[in-house]
């Protein structure tokens, strides 16, 4: 009876904490529902009404919102329209994704930042943020502050892209469809890559939305391929490819059939905020905020410099193919 109510208990304050995470974005757009239910769930895991029995119901909860999540998020790609970017765009969509990751692992190494939380920044920042790195948590060997520190640096940097991004793109004599594509190419967030490209017009934030989800079509084999070299410090035993990638995968799939009608693709995008934003409340909860304040100043490094570099692959890469 005490486990069914702790059960009880654990969804029901998920709930509350993915609904004022909602009522929270929508003060605050940028930041994004997922970003303020990790930043909630912190604050609520460093509270003591959060029982050891409520703790564990909400850890096995949010393995399940994780992963049923991420298979939702894979409606919201097709593949018609990303290939209908060119082969130069695509190319610089892979470039900047495989540089930065790559790079912002070198650069951990450089500044001594632990392999977990470098796993994590380098698969937020390379491919779509606070997403990349709820699907990426479950595949590698990471404490639970790692998660609360790469979504931090993910809000934190990608609110300083947003920023920087509209201003520069003049002085380098960037047209509308540039700066979209850059934008797309070099900011964290779907909701920041609106933002940046939105003072260079509507056209800006088609191209950069599209070019934006075209990274988000390589979460799989990243997650796969991360997963793939992780497996010998995890379980042995655990599939090569995890399911839910593989329903992503299928998700991807069926999206570019044409044939899923347009309000189950926004029924299907809201759901998939939801599941995250629980997931990532639940992540939340199992960090301890002292533990996390301690590591903060190479991580910040890490962060700008991982910024720093995404934003010059993205412009050199969009110089050179497109």
């Amino acid at each position: 009876m005490a486990l069914t109510t702790a059960r009880t208990s654990g969804f029901a304050i998920t709930g509350l904490g993915v609904a004022a995470a909602y009522a929270l974005s929508s003060v605050w757009p940028v930041a994004g529902a997922l970003t303020v239910a990790v930043v909630l769930g912190v604050v609520a895991g460093s509270t003591p009404v959060l029982t050891g029995e409520h703790r564990q119901a909400i850890a096995r909860l949010t393995k399940r919102l994780l992963r049923a999540g991420v298979v939702l998020l894979g409606l919201q790609l097709a593949v018609p329209t990303v290939l209908a970017l060119g082969p130069g765009t695509l190319a610089a969509v892979v470039l900047t994704v495989a540089v930065t990751f790559l790079g912002t692992l070198g650069l951990a190494r450089l500044v001594r930042v632990p392999r977990g939380l470098a796993l994590l920044v380098a698969t937020g920042f390379s491919i779509c943020g606070a997403s990349a790195i709820a699907a990426v948590e479950g595949v590698i060997e990471r404490d639970d502050e790692d998660v609360a520190t790469a979504v931090a640096l993910v809000t934190c940097y990608g609110s300083f892209a947003l920023a920087a991004l509209p201003l520069l793109a003049p002085t380098l004599g960037l047209d509308a469809t540039r700066t979209g594509s850059w934008a797309g190419l070099s900011v964290h967030e779907v909701a920041q890559v609106v933002a940046a490209a939105g003072p260079a017009g509507a056209a800006a934030v088609g191209i950069a939305v599209v070019v934006k989800l075209s990274r988000v079509v390589l979460l799989a084999p990243v997650v796969a391929l991360v997963g793939a070299t992780q497996r010998g410090r995890r379980d042995g035993r655990a599939p090569l490819v995890p399911l839910f990638v593989l329903g992503f995968l299928a998700l991807v799939a069926v999206r570019s059939t044409g044939l899923v009608p347009a309000f189950a693709l926004d029924v299907a995008k809201t759901a998939s905020t939801l599941l995250l934003a629980g997931a990532l409340f639940g992540l939340g909860c199992a960090v301890r905020l002292g533990a996390l304040l301690r590591g903060g100043g190479r991580a910040l490094l890490l962060g700008l410099l991982s910024t720093l570099l995404v934003l010059a692959t993205g412009f050199g890469t969009l110089a050179a193919f497109t």
